[in-house]
């Protein structure tokens, strides 16, 4: 059995402070393998807010990887956003844009999907999908769960009004075929998990916000993974309110059957 906490858009600069002790807190008594933050760690890419990520990061017991978000390339500084748009991120984070990490049951390949030519709207390389591709094909990983971690979501729900990153319909068709069973994602704010519309091999987990302000109708929150026996289970974990603690809220059980993701009760 493995455990893995997904964390997104914590956006230090404009955080709970006093929500940021309990998350720390539940993290560690979740006793995770395996931490994955989705992006936008920063709220402007500053770097006193990439030091508060590295701070929370380092009071975390499990080994944390983490990718960008279009937040962390810094908007005030257009020579460093054109140029070196990921040099704050390396500096306090980690210099690989795209970790990858290999367990007993799983296989972790993350993308880096932030555009700098864009504020919000993300995409696809194709370099990063060739690289997925080889490190989830390879033959000790080939029977383990594939897990891609991106801080845009490469599927949209129908209520949702911003545009996908590019690439994004070819890209998640690329992740099927190439063995990916799960994407991590953040970027809206908003909870989900759903097998994809377009490909139903694959399994959406989107992770709203662990630590802003900007919650947009919907509590602070994490998601806690357990893969056992080729099933996953979802726990959706919330702070609702004032409450200065997390609590499971939803728990979502999938299982592939013929190749397709299927929820269990």
């Amino acid at each position: 059995m493995t455990r893995i906490v997904h964390l997104s858009d914590l956006h230090f600069g404009r955080d709970r402070p006093e929500l940021l002790d309990p998350l720390i807190a539940h993290v560690n008594g979740l006793r995770p393998d395996l931490v994955l933050i989705s992006g936008d760690l920063t709220q402007r890419a500053r770097n006193h807010q990439f030091a508060a990520a590295r701070r929370l990061m380092d009071q975390l017991d499990a080994q944390v990887l983490a990718v960008p978000g279009n937040h962390d390339t810094p908007l005030d500084n257009l020579y460093v956003r054109l140029l070196r748009p990921w040099v704050r991120f390396r500096r306090h984070i980690a210099r690989d844009l795209e970790p990858c990490v290999s367990g007993k049951d799983f296989v972790v390949v993350s993308l880096n999907t932030t555009d700098p030519l864009a504020w919000q709207r993300g995409r696809l390389r194709r370099s990063s999908l060739r690289r997925a591709s080889a490190f989830l094909s390879g033959e000790e990983d080939r029977d383990k769960i594939g897990i891609v971690m991106m801080h845009h979501p490469p599927e949209h729900d129908t209520n949702v009004g911003k545009r996908l990153m590019r690439g994004a319909d070819k890209g998640l068709l690329h992740l099927r075929d190439c063995g990916a069973d799960i994407v991590l994602c953040g970027h809206l704010h908003s909870w989900r998990v759903a097998p994809f519309r377009a490909a139903r091999s694959l399994l959406l987990v989107q992770a709203g916000t662990g630590l802003s302000t900007r919650m947009r109708g919907e509590p602070n929150d994490l998601n806690l993974l357990i893969l056992e026996d080729g099933a996953v289970v979802i726990e959706h974990h919330v702070s609702e309110g004032e409450e200065l603690a997390f609590r499971c809220e939803s728990r979502s059980v999938f299982r592939k059957r013929d190749g397709v993701w299927n929820p269990l009760p």
